[in-house]
């Protein structure tokens, strides 16, 4: 991987979390060959001791937990004497169904753990960032994140309200020394979709599923999520971790990298199409899925 803009003799630090397996675990190996010191967190005990074992200084850090994060954030922040360089808020999942299916307490959940611990995890973070008058903040968004595709509604309200989180601290912290940016990927090769399945059990289940009148759909949905989604523009970890790397260590970070055709293809459409023909597109898109 080539390095965007310098190399630093000195480690720098990062916090990442959602590093028990994909994204989060690549950028972890990955920014540690590139001389960061890494900190990367994990929601399970076991994740974070098998990270430790790595090598890794580990943190246990559960967005959906106040607790954990608080804990965390001491723990990286004291390890680092207060000058933690960057943060990369990373892992989320979805509760697949059309929004009338979604149980109200499955949203709290979700938006807990894809959006208001992400939130928590920030602001303490910022203190020190502002204080040492450099930093950088970086949040894994998605192409859903400026787009909405249909049964999809719960995880994609969650990344437009993450998009317009993150876009007003960059306002907010212009001039502080701290830049923000956001990854937005497109399908990646991750556990991704087999969490989903089993958030799709747990919330909406077979008593929501007979029930539904998307029972058909989910059917159809399911059989395709079985078999790990498969498309030709899925991408490995590693293409994420290539655009990290740079709103981490280029001396002018972009606010916005697109990694994957399809988040590629969904932005310009988003730019140029009327809005009833981008919910043509769309809906195409999420039925060509099924």
């Amino acid at each position: 991987m080539n390095d965007p803009s310098e190399s630093f003799s000195m480690p720098r630090s990062i916090l990442i979390t959602g590093c028990s397996s994909g994204i989060g675990a690549s950028a972890a190996h990955i920014l540690r060959g590139r001389n960061w010191r890494v900190f990367p967190a994990a929601r399970k005990q076991e994740d974070v001791d098998r990270l430790s074992e790595m090598g890794f200084e580990a943190v246990r850090l559960d967005y959906e937990d106040a607790r954990s994060i608080e804990a965390a954030a001491e723990t990286v922040l004291k390890w680092t004497d207060g000058k933690l360089d960057a943060v990369f808020n990373n892992g989320a999942y979805a509760v697949p169904g059309a929004l009338e299916d979604i149980p109200t307490e499955a949203m709290r959940a979700l938006f807990e753990a894809n959006f208001i611990g992400w939130h928590d995890l920030t602001r303490q973070l910022v203190p020190s960032m502002r204080a040492n008058g450099a930093g950088r903040i970086v949040q894994c968004s998605s192409v859903l994140g400026f787009v909405a595709l249909k049964y999809r509604g719960a995880y994609t309200a969650s990344k437009f309200a993450l998009e317009a989180y993150t876009d007003t601290l960059r306002q907010e912290l212009a001039g502080t020394g701290i830049r923000v940016s956001l990854i937005e990927p497109g399908p990646i090769d991750t556990n991704f979709t087999e969490n989903t399945l089993a958030n799709f059990d747990r919330w909406i289940g077979d008593d929501g599923l007979k029930s539904s009148v998307h029972r058909a759909t989910y059917e159809k949905r399911r059989v395709r999520m079985e078999s790990g989604e498969p498309g030709p523009f899925k991408l490995p970890p590693e293409a994420v971790v290539k655009r990290l790397v740079h709103a981490l260590e280029a001396k002018r970070p972009k606010a916005r990298y697109h990694v994957t055709v399809p988040t590629t293809v969904m932005a310009v459409a988003k730019r140029v199409l009327p809005t009833g023909l981008l919910d043509r597109l769309c809906i195409w898109a999420a039925d060509g899925e099924e």
